[in-house]
């Protein structure tokens, strides 16, 4: 190649021409970064201001079905209503669970999953498919999930998978609530032993008002709850304002699904809980020790532990567990007030979801369509 002035000049005027090129490249480039970060942002912005959960629940102390003062508002008393009228209702100081969808007391079944699949469809729709690869799996293949578990952990209704699973949590997972409601303890035990201490509801009856007996196979098991299945219990939540408060701080409580309860639980000397496992691994069920006599033992997944008065015990209850009371008669019962908290490691987006999905009585208003 000869070098020469005219050959200098027309490689300069040949890179500068390449700049410009490069600069008007590198400019749209930079554009259209620009653009789907604006986009990104108002999607953003969208799916977390049009919650569709806003305005089922208020804000602060009061969020938790609508309640002010600790008593429930018109919206709640209406929540729970449906083809077969009251899903919950007090007869003869027992809470009767009237749903034939009743979560804890069916099979999933195919049907159930086909509705699963319908209803996260309706909320992509309506809000995004971001974040759902998990529920979106976990939906799709739910049957395959609950019939190949382990015999270990084997949820009734919804497994959410690539979800770290253990029988019992440290107590660091959910630290904000574990210390609340350790904090509420003398609270929640001298509300307890108002509610405890009434008299029957009726004659024949060997309950106080708001109580449910459990059927067990030796001893009594009675529980008296606050929420079943995501459906407050209005006359119980008027007996017990100092407990709603503290559900209505609590950060994770699954107040929005049917997976959410929360309940002061009493087992009698000589009762057994029977093996048996929770309907999915995505909660965290918190037990508050408010009277543990000695001989009392929780075994989850093998595992026993036993509950201490004034500590919490997080487990996951869809692994077996049981839980027995061999203490003498004059220990007296064990009492536990139980909470269920969102697993740590199920996300936001998923959370709402959930929510979503599992509203209560939103699956059997698709079945009655």
């Amino acid at each position: 190649m000869e070098w020469s002035l005219e050959s200098v000049r027309e490689m300069v005027a040949g890179g500068m021409q390449s700049v410009r090129e490069c600069e008007i490249c590198a400019f749209a480039i930079a554009m259209c970064v620009l653009l789907l970060f604006m986009w990104y942002c108002y999607r953003v912005g969208r799916e977390h201001g049009t919650s569709p959960l806003r305005g089922r629940y208020l804000s602060g102390t009061s969020r938790i079905g609508g309640v002010v003062g600790g008593f429930m508002s018109s919206d709640c008393r209406g929540r729970g209503k449906g083809k077969h009228g009251s899903l919950l209702e007090e007869q003869n100081g027992f809470a009767f669970c009237q749903s034939s969808e009743c979560f804890r007391c069916t099979s999933a079944g195919e049907s159930l999953n086909q509705r699963l699949y319908h209803s996260l469809q309706e909320y992509a729709k309506r809000y995004t498919w971001s974040g759902m690869g998990r529920v979106h799996k976990g939906v799709r293949d739910q049957g395959r999930y609950l019939n190949s578990r382990p015999t270990i952990q084997r949820p009734e209704v919804f497994f959410l998978p690539d979800l770290h699973s253990a029988p019992f949590f440290s107590r660091e997972v959910q630290r904000h609530d574990v210390e609340l409601l350790e904090q509420s303890f003398p609270a929640l035990l001298a509300e307890f032993e108002s509610i405890y201490h009434q008299p029957p509801a009726r004659s024949g009856s060997s309950l106080p008002p708001g109580w449910k007996a459990n059927s067990t196979p030796r001893g009594q098991w009675w529980t008296y709850y606050l929420v079943n299945q995501g459906t407050p219990l209005v006359l119980n939540v008027r007996r017990c304002p100092r407990a709603w408060r503290v559900l209505g701080q609590l950060r994770t409580f699954i107040a929005n699904n049917v997976f959410g309860n929360a309940c002061f639980s009493v087992l009698t000397p000589g009762a057994l809980i029977t093996e048996h496992y929770g309907p999915t691994n995505v909660r965290l069920r918190c037990h508050l020790g408010l009277r543990v006599p000695p001989s009392c033992e929780l075994v989850v997944g093998g595992e026993p532990q036993c509950w201490s008065e004034g500590s919490c015990l997080l487990f996951d209850d869809s692994f077996l567990h049981r839980a027995f009371h061999d203490g003498n008669p004059e220990d007296g019962p064990r009492v536990v007030f139980m909470v269920d908290l969102w697993h740590p490691n199920v996300a936001a987006a998923e959370r709402q979801a959930l929510d979503y999905i599992f509203t209560p009585g939103r699956l059997e208003d698709r079945e009655g369509k």
